[in-house]
């Protein structure tokens, strides 16, 4: 039985999947099991932020398994503290975090968080949150309600919970404001979505329209968190003062983890939340290990000069290639390029596969790149030019 066959025959087949077998990785390279190699411009969706081998964070993970790997959350988990400290200090705002497994767990908490003091904090109950089109939040029920795009609410799945509704614009969402209204949710750069990224100005006006109106603001940093859009939240690099933040993907660099953090740290009560797995000593330990590498090639401008790099690249491509992409879209390492149409989407993807090189798919007919944080300039010039040989044969 070849893997694909055992594959088909076991596994829910929930994927459109492709079958090449990589079995090593090293920086962002990947080999596959004829000893093929493929620069990685995706990173397990944003996931691996420090690259594949990583030796901090391959140490810290068997260090912590020869010790303990999990107890449950009854008892104080040294290196979940820490990693809590640690995010906190490093995003600079004064929160309380509750750890989770998934950015979609990190959400449904942030929504919790969110009916709670709907419910507490308000003479009449409020529980109605605002989400924008073209968003993306998780694949659990409720997460997928909150999830702005139509085809994601099948009838497969109904009845959904109620109290959430979908706007065009951050325009649209001071007209979408009613006495109900206890949260707007919004991600700063739409992955899913396109790619794209939200005006700065425009943010910074509705979070303080938000706070002087008792609504929360919560901002889902699942996948542009962890210094993925340079700084290491996007909420710091639009400068606002969001009262939810939720994060996965980067933080555990390929462990499972999920965080949601707010400035109501006493909003919920024992009980009221759990996780059998969440902030584990072996998840925690991994996000420990990211922050230390991570955090260190930032304060040495590492990031700030791969970032620039790879959008020196990125945009000669949007430049020299007009008549494939309409734009270069994103911010930091969460780019993206808008194809003329999704069958040229459809054929760069695929023609990367062939090539040697992974790229995503994203909304709006957009190829998304998602490197790892610590991708190399080696890495970053075989990885473009692998995608010129595609695009060129187009």
């Amino acid at each position: 039985m070849t893997l694909e066959q055992q594959d088909k025959k076991y596994v829910l087949q929930t994927y459109a999947r492709n079958y090449t077998n990589f079995v090593r990785g090293v920086g962002s390279t990947l080999y596959d099991d004829k000893g093929k190699d493929y620069i990685d411009f995706a990173s397990g969706i944003g996931v691996n932020s420090v690259g594949h081998g990583n030796e901090t964070l391959t140490s810290a993970l068997c260090d912590q398994a020869k010790s303990i790997i999990h107890i449950s959350n009854l008892q104080v988990i040294e290196p979940q503290a820490k990693l809590a400290q640690r995010i906190v200090e490093l995003s600079g705002y004064d929160m309380g975090i509750f750890f989770a497994n998934s950015g979609a767990e990190a959400n449904e908490g942030a929504i919790k968080i969110a009916r709670k003091y709907g419910e507490t904090k308000f003479d009449n109950k409020r529980y109605k949150i605002i989400t924008l089109e073209h968003s993306f939040h998780g694949r659990t029920i409720t997460t997928v309600k909150a999830t702005g795009q139509e085809s994601f609410h099948t009838p497969h799945f109904s009845p959904y919970p109620d109290g959430f509704s979908y706007e065009k614009s951050i325009a649209d969402v001071y007209k979408a404001i009613d006495d109900e209204t206890v949260a707007v949710l919004i991600e700063l750069v739409q992955g899913e979505g396109g790619v794209q990224p939200f005006d700065k100005k425009e943010i910074q006006k509705l979070s303080t329209h938000l706070k002087a109106e008792g609504i929360l603001l919560i901002v889902d940093e699942v996948q542009t968190g962890i210094y993925r859009t340079g700084s290491f939240l996007a909420s710091n690099l639009y400068e606002i003062e969001p009262d939810i933040i939720t994060l996965a993907k980067g933080l555990g660099g390929g462990v499972p983890i999920g965080a949601v953090m707010t400035t109501h740290k006493e909003i919920l009560s024992m009980g009221e939340h759990g996780s059998t797995f969440g902030g584990n000593y072996l998840s925690a330990s991994a996000g420990l290990a990211v922050l230390e590498v991570l955090s260190s090639l930032d304060e040495k401008g590492v990031i700030a000069e791969t970032l620039a790099y790879f959008s020196d690249k990125l945009q000669s491509i949007a430049t020299r290639y007009e008549n494939l992409f309409e734009k270069e879209v994103g911010l930091g390492l969460m780019r993206g390029l808008r194809a003329k149409d999704a069958q040229i989407q459809a054929s760069v993807a695929s023609g990367c596969m062939d090539e040697g090189l992974i790229v995503l798919k994203a909304g709006r007919n957009t190829v998304r790149f998602l490197p790892s944080i610590t991708i190399s300039k080696d890495e970053i010039d075989e990885g473009f030019v692998r995608f010129e040989k595609v695009i060129c044969s187009l």
